[in-house]
């Protein structure tokens, strides 16, 4: 391991499903002196970054920003719509989807998990039938909401929110639905008006490419009205005094203006971009991350293609290999960080991020370090999985470039980019 004192050379490669590495840009935006937070400057930067951020959930409704970690925004989606002993569907998908069980448990409510065998338990999404069917047993509707997890961290698993929502209305059952999108929110696709979110809930350290420290509550109509009949208690976490103060760009209490800089400028990044060009690029990313796993003959631990994560992949290690020896040796040899496996996947797989500030060398590099930290663990692998990666990124440039705009250009009407990038 590297002594506290020791600087290597050149830059420390930040490939955990987040935090994701901070760009220089929103870095400079942070480093700004710090105004008065009941100034009028400060009321014209809350009101930007509140714009803004309804945007990135495709949204036209309220989105709250606390001064907090996901884990905060979860307890905010829960405390401000429900009641001591409510009952509340949840959904196994993994790690974080069983930390938010918990916190329900602790906050007095009842949930309960619904899951698929042992077997097949952390490799797939949320299943929508399933939710349909318990929903429409519960006839008398002592089921207050649905709680679900959009990108699963833990898994790189990305469930399909808008047929959970058809589910809910199929059951004609009144629960809310709420959603944690905090991995998922700026990297993979997210309509919280669309799909028909109650609560959506995420943090700012991944698609963001923020520090951890800032989080949202992404309201409905219906989440308000529910919030003026819940009765278990919040303080901090209210909505209604920081909607009150939000309509003129304040927070009732001191809000965390450094990291709102940040924000504002992350903001500008994504949407100067675009989100349609955003969300294609962590696609192809993933995509090709996916092939140098096949490539090296390893399996994914996500089991449905078409729930394939843009955000993460991970990686399961072969029988008797401890991943986070892997993951360590990595770590030692080549200064790249890579996401170690989470509760029952622990020991497992590891976890390559590919989202935020990132680009296709990023991803080479990365991709190069675990396959030489794979074979220096003795794993043998079918093929090389960076050579694969490559081939996929030479022949599917990055949407955007000149490269893509010339491929565009010279295929004929109607046909598609070289490969599909969710193959």
């Amino acid at each position: 391991m590297l002594e506290l004192d020791q600087h290597p050379s050149g830059r420390h490669f930040l490939q955990i499903p987040g935090p994701s590495p901070v760009p220089d840009r929103i870095l400079r935006a942070m480093s700004l002196p710090t105004i008065d937070h009941r100034g009028p400057e400060f009321g014209e930067l809350g009101l930007k970054v509140l714009g803004g951020i309804r945007k990135i959930f495709q949204t036209q409704h309220p989105v709250i920003i606390y001064p907090a970690s996901g884990t905060g925004a979860w307890e905010a989606a829960l405390s401000n719509t429900l009641s001591p002993g409510d009952s509340v569907l949840m959904f196994e998908t993994g790690h974080f989807a069983t930390l938010w069980k918990q916190m329900a448990l602790r906050l007095g409510l009842q949930p309960e998990f619904l899951s698929l065998p042992e077997s097949q338990s952390w490799r797939h999404g949320v299943q929508p039938k399933l939710i349909e069917a318990r929903l429409q047993e519960d006839r008398e509707h002592r089921i207050k909401a649905v709680c679900v997890v959009h990108n699963e961290t833990s898994t790189g698993v990305t469930s399909d929110i808008a047929a959970v929502r058809r589910a809910i209305d199929a059951a004609d059952h009144p629960a809310l639905l709420l959603v944690d999108t905090i991995s998922g929110l700026a990297s993979a696709d997210y309509r919280h008006d669309e799909w028909g979110v109650d609560v959506s809930v995420s943090g700012s350290q991944k698609g963001l490419m923020l520090p951890p420290g800032v989080s949202f509550n992404a309201l409905s109509p219906k989440a308000i009205e529910a919030s003026q009949r819940s009765t278990l208690p919040r303080g901090f976490w209210a909505w209604d005094e920081i909607l009150s103060a939000n309509a003129n760009g304040y927070w009732p209490y001191t809000p965390n203006t450094n990291l709102l800089y940040g924000l504002a400028e992350a903001l500008d990044m994504l949407l100067g971009e675009g989100l349609e060009q955003v969300f294609a690029r962590h696609e192809r990313w993933g995509e090709g991350v996916r092939r140098a796993v096949n490539a090296w003959g390893l399996e994914i631990q996500c089991q449905e293609p078409a729930l394939y994560s843009p955000v993460l992949t991970g990686v399961v290690t072969p029988e008797g290999i401890d991943a986070d020896e892997v993951r360590r040796t990595i770590y030692d040899r080549f200064d790249l960080s890579l996401g170690t496996g989470l509760g029952k996947a622990k020991g497992r797989m590891f976890r390559i991020g590919h989202l935020g500030d990132c680009n296709d060398l990023t991803l080479i590099a990365t991709l190069g370090g675990c396959e030489a930290g794979l074979k220096l663990c003795g794993i043998e692998l079918f093929g090389s999985g960076m050579q694969a990666a490559l081939d996929f990124f030479a022949d599917n440039p990055a949407p955007g470039t000149p490269a893509a705009r010339k491929l565009a250009a010279d295929a004929p009407t109607g046909q598609p980019q070289a490969d599909a990038v969710r193959a």
